[in-house]
């Protein structure tokens, strides 16, 4: 058994200024209130207020409650009604932003209010530096996964509305399709503007940074290799692999799950003058979209971050739902989405028997295999997927290609490194072998939205001439090979994998890139021009080369010297 080097808390290293514990943090602000007598503290949404509130009344001000400012919560339900739907799990994407959520009157009445008093005033929740924009600004942030956390411990309201009784699906549908952006669209108009963050990821033990050290940890991550903050998750299918690679928890039943490069929900750390600081990674994103996508593709995305790693483990586990993802007009139609969930299978490990579901079968009755779908949902019948579905051997290092509207699943005693582009929501789980949720509860099926979706065409003459394993060698050179094994021509995404001993030049080509290494204990990424400090990187280990970086190197390095390593990367095709 090898040791495992997998590095669960990635840091960039920077020197600054950093108050830890609200002792501290509340000595720095109430020297700021008498330099300016308003101090707005704003946050994310899924942040303990309550906390913020307890430990800044210690503080001698006037407190204001930016919740107090907001429409009613039976007027916000109403506003935010048709973003929601009545479907447990899909909504569609709000246009709505933060000032929507204000009843102009008491916004009015509060900044008249705060404009007469002579005494300190603190203004706390969301929207704190809308209501006074003159105020010296503290941000306390949040990370998605952290939020979700909360989530399932219903800890916290959702934007406006005190949601925390619903079932966990519909808090995480209100937060995807509402609240996040209308706070990441907020949160963009004030990176300049903010003077202290507050990290509150662990509740009682806040951090707090300025704004020079801040952006000091920012310009230092944009302009290298980086990784998020993985974080890892059990699941009904899950499996053992990642406890050992990953050095996970190894009392834990299982760990399907482990997202490595999720951007709009992972984390950064800053360590801080030896002082571990979070805080979301799409801020990264947010400020720096150009320098990390590359032009191109910013001007493609936007400010989305369009490529996702994550790792699926079956490894002694069970199959992941029968499945398939919607097309891009059917997303664009029916959510809101500007494009569609296209991904692939990158086969990492594999057991003797793994296998992977993959389109439909040569000549299939698309109309009797809905009937018995709709009659496995109702429980009518045990679905037989290998009728219909195609059964692939997968072994490792096996590329499966998974354009929307093709069916397809994974199956048991795979460790699967999935290469998608971002919208991560929406899956149309067709069966799921009749297993229970992790909450004891059948998983939702969505025969109905997937039957409108799944292209017949896909089936078995087509899943073995252009999904899977479609690689073709590009180059090669004194110690190194390029093989292009995908994505399909139907994806953005082109994917590369190396195979080295010697240092390989790559080049970004106008795109972030996002790697994994496949194979190999460790390896370094290093700047021909010295643009950025050699960075290593572990078996297993996601990371990313942002655009602005043009040319590096990734060799063998320390254990792995002299030895063959494999990377893929992935990058958005022109």
């Amino acid at each position: 058994m090898r040791k495992s080097n997998y590095d669960k808390f990635p840091v960039t290293m920077i020197n600054g200024n950093i108050m830890q514990g609200w002792s501290d943090i509340r000595s720095v602000l109430e020297g700021k209130i008498k330099e300016n007598r308003i101090l707005a503290v704003d946050c994310y949404t899924g942040v303990y207020e309550d906390e913020l509130v307890g430990e800044l009344t210690k503080i001698s001000a006037q407190i204001i409650l930016v919740r107090d400012l907001y429409k009613s919560e039976s007027m916000l339900i109403q506003m935010t009604e048709r973003f929601m739907t009545t479907d447990v799990l899909f909504g569609y994407v709000t246009n709505l932003c933060l000032t929507d959520y204000f009843d102009m009157e008491k916004l009015d009445a509060a900044r008249k209010k705060i404009a007469e008093l002579d005494i300190p005033v603190i203004i706390i929740g969301t929207g704190a530096a809308l209501v006074a924009p003159e105020a010296t600004l503290v941000y306390a942030d949040m990370a998605r996964w952290e939020i979700q956390q909360r989530f399932r411990r219903h800890e916290v309201k959702a934007l406006g509305i005190d949601n925390r009784e619903e079932p966990v699906s519909l808090q995480y549908k209100r937060g995807y399709f509402n609240d996040w952006r209308i706070c990441d669209h907020y949160k963009d108009t004030l990176f300049t503007k903010v003077d202290f963050w507050l990290d509150t990821h662990i509740a009682g033990h806040p951090k707090m940074i300025d704004r020079e050290t801040f952006f000091c940890g920012i310009e230092k991550t944009a302009s290298g290799p980086f990784r998020v903050v993985p974080f890892f998750d059990p699941a009904p299918w899950g499996g053992q692999w990642m406890k050992d690679v990953c050095d996970l928890d190894r009392s834990k039943q299982n760990f399907g799950w482990c997202f490595d490069c999720v951007p709009e929900e992972n984390s950064l750390y800053f360590e801080v003058n030896g002082v571990r600081f979070e805080l979301p990674s799409v801020d990264l994103v947010l400020l720096k979209s150009k320098e990390v996508l590359g032009e191109p593709v910013e001007a493609r995305f936007g400010k989305d971050f369009p490529i996702r790693f994550d790792f699926l483990d079956t490894m002694g586990g069970g199959n992941l739902s029968l499945q398939v993802h919607p097309t891009t007009q059917f997303i664009r139609d029916n959510f809101g989405m500007c494009y569609t969930q296209d991904e692939s299978y990158y086969l990492l490990d594999a057991g003797e028997d793994a296998v992977v579901y993959l389109g439909v079968k040569n000549g299939v009755d698309g109309k009797a295999m809905i009937d018995d779908l709709e009659k496995a949902q109702r429980g009518e019948i045990v679905f037989d997927a290998e009728k219909y579905v195609n059964k692939i051997p997968a072994r490792k290092h096996d590329h499966f290609l998974i354009p929307g509207g093709t069916i397809h699943c994974s199956g048991s005693n795979s460790m699967v490194l999935e290469i998608s582009s971002t919208p991560n929501l929406f899956t149309f789980k067709l069966w799921d072998w009749q297993r229970l949720g992790l909450d004891g509860k059948p998983r939702p099926i969505n025969v109905e939205r997937g039957k409108h979706v799944i292209n017949w065409n896909r089936d078995t003459d087509y899943v073995y001439e252009r999904l899977r394993n479609h690689v073709t060698r590009i180059a090669e050179g004194e110690g190194w090979i390029e093989e292009r094994t995908g994505l399909h021509e139907n994806e953005f995404i082109e994917t590369r994998r190396h195979r080295f001993t010697e240092p390989v030049l790559h080049s970004t080509n106008n795109s972030v890139n996002v790697f994994n290494l496949l194979e190999g204990e460790e390896a370094v990424i290093e700047s021909p021009s010295g643009a950025f400090e050699p960075f290593v990187v572990h078996y297993a280990e996601t990371f990313i080369i942002p655009a602005c970086a043009k040319e590096y190197t990734i060799r063998p390095y320390g254990k792995a010297e002299g030895k063959e390593c494999v990377t893929i990367k992935a990058y958005v095709r022109f």
